[in-house]
């Protein structure tokens, strides 16, 4: 007879246990790629177009999961043991005591055996030694007028001597030597230079462990400590992580001719998006709004309106199943059902109007400090981004602010820099027919800043929107110190009453014309009452706003005051 199983018996079977897996560490199948982008846009937006993003700049920029990489190549960590250990058994080997004593010895007995030089010379050369100052003896070599004098040999002699003296004194300072073999002069420079090569690499080790930036390792160095064998391992290595890098920057926009890397338009598109990420990331709740930004909690249920026929209501608009319903409630289930005007519901329905907006973004000479300008174009990209995505029917144009005002193109930003300050004087006054066909602009000082100019501009190219929403957002960080009146351009510093005088008159135009005028004033060294009293006459003449910003925060008080206005109008 067949034994009845046993539900408590557990069947038997084999456990396997996968070794040198952390789930915690393994990369996530939808871990993002590294960001490439960002460094690219902040260096070309620090420095303009002139400078080029070495390989190794980009390397130390990009933040790449080293996970991705740890089964390509030799281990850094054997490396860097391989290193440490060729370290260790130098300074266990030699000591530095004997070969500084050395060093000095032979310094001062070379000094005293050399000719000598007399009068005031003489007190300098024989302090220069005693205090073993190299300065003063780079110095009385330099006075010599002939140098294949005995003197001037000597002199150069000495320097290097010194010199050699000063680097054992640092190997001793910079390393713990344990050792008792004694070194000479040549060697214990050889072997600083050894130790600091390994240092240097090791620095570098640690910088790729962290991040994969095998790009910044040496190999030329490194071949001095390892074997053949490990030197191709890590080139291979190498090149895996620039293949990966290169594979990256084409996916996300970005180009490489003669050595430059340069951003498509792709990758302007991709830098936008994370600056409006990081924006609307920090929008709490709201009870409308188009933006994708998930908060947790109970939202707003949008219906649809209706509301009774009017004459004039277009009829594709009629809601057909509610008007159906109202006759039937008037007349009951009766057949044929007759429609009279009251049944009649119509949608209501909503205009999106456009608003037209000019950013004028001050790159006056003061701009530089802390930074700003880097921070108003990224407020720019920032806007230029959200008027793409969320409102293609606005308008937005772009202001550059100095000494002049010039209209720029959404392209343009990135490259835009401060002015550099070309005059220090304490107080400037000057005057400049710009209507001369002899003067260029390029011959006038360009740090100064124009805001009459700019609010001119601005307002010209508002006059070709036809809509009633017209703004204009100023960032600067001050007072103006420039105006025209006519073709003559003035600059003046400190700020004239003038240039105030004729900057609100062009506030009170652009008032007239209802365009409202809304001021962003970033902190400045220099910024006083004064400025504060002038933003806030400037925009109380155009019903506008005056924001007080961190700079950090320029794009995000921007953009939101952007999206508030936006609800207002709707």
């Amino acid at each position: 007879m067949k034994p009845k199983p046993n539900p408590d018996h557990r069947i038997g079977g084999v456990l396997h246990t996968y070794l040198k897996f952390d789930p915690h560490k393994f990369p996530s199948p939808i871990q993002g790629p590294p960001d490439l982008v960002s460094p690219l846009m902040n260096h070309l937006m620090a420095y303009g177009s002139m400078r080029e993003l070495t390989d190794e700049e980009l390397a130390r920029a990009i933040r790449i999961d080293p996970s991705q990489f740890k089964n390509f190549g030799p281990s850094l960590d054997m490396v860097q043991a391989m290193l440490e250990e060729r370290k260790q058994k130098i300074l266990e080997r030699y000591e530095t005591g004997r070969v500084q004593v050395r060093a000095k010895k032979r310094f001062h007995k070379t000094a005293k055996s050399g000719p000598q030089p007399e009068g005031r010379e003489g007190a300098d050369f024989h302090d220069a030694v005693q205090h073993e100052q190299i300065y003063v003896l780079e110095r009385l070599w330099f006075n010599q007028h002939d140098d294949n004098s005995r003197m001037a040999q000597q002199l150069m002699v000495l320097i290097d001597q010194l010199g050699d003296k000063y680097q054992i004194d640092e190997l001793s300072a910079n390393y713990r030597f344990t050792g008792h073999e004694s070194m000479t002069i040549p060697l214990a420079l050889e072997i600083k230079e050894e130790l600091d090569k390994i240092e240097e690499l090791l620095n570098q080790l640690e910088q790729a462990r962290e991040n994969a930036q095998i790009a910044i390792l040496d190999l030329d160095q490194l071949t001095e400590f390892m074997d053949s064998e490990t030197m191709q391992s890590l080139e291979e290595m190498q090149q895996s992580i620039e293949n990966y890098v290169r594979e990256m920057a084409e996916r996300q926009g970005l180009t490489r001719e003669n050595g430059k890397f340069q951003l498509t338009p792709q990758a302007y598109r991709i830098f936008q998006n994370k600056l409006l990420g990081r924006i609307f990331g920090e929008l709490k709740s709201s009870r409308s709004g188009r933006h994708a930004t998930d908060v947790p909690g109970d939202g707003a249920v949008e219906l649809q309106q209706t509301k009774p026929y009017e004459f004039g209501d277009s009829i594709t608009h009629m809601d057909i199943p509610q008007t159906f319903v109202n006759a039937m409630l008037r007349s009951g289930a009766r057949l044929p059902l007759q429609l009279k005007t009251e049944d009649i519901e119509i949608h209501t329905t909503r205009n999106n109007p456009k608003c037209a907006t000019v950013v004028l973004m001050d790159m006056s000479g003061s701009m530089r400090y802390d930074g700003q300008y880097m921070n108003v174009k990224r407020m720019a990209l920032a806007m230029d981004g959200l008027i793409r995505t969320e409102y293609p029917g606005d308008v937005v144009h772009f202001v550059e602010m100095y000494t002049f005002g010039k209209v720029r193109k959404q392209g343009e930003i990135v490259d835009l820099m401060p002015k550099p300050v070309t005059l220090h004087d304490p107080r400037v006054q000057l005057k400049v027919d710009m209507g001369d066909p002899d003067v260029s602009e390029h011959m006038v000082h360009q740090h100064f800043t124009n805001i009459q100019h700019a609010l001119k501009l601005a307002r010209q190219l508002l006059a070709a929107q036809n809509t009633p929403n017209r703004q204009i957002l100023l960032i600067t960080d001050g007072l103006p110190t420039a105006h025209f009146e006519d073709s003559t351009l003035y600059m003046l510093y400190p700020p004239h009453p003038r240039t105030e005088e004729m900057t609100m008159r062009e506030g009170m135009l652009c008032a007239q014309e209802e365009i409202t005028i809304n001021m962003f004033l970033v902190p400045s060294w220099s910024q006083s009452e004064e400025d504060i009293r002038f933003a806030y006459r400037l925009c109380e003449a155009t019903c506008g706003r005056v924001f007080f910003t961190a700079g950090s925060d320029l794009d995000r008080f921007v953009v939101w005051d952007y999206l508030k206005r936006k609800r207002e109008i709707l």
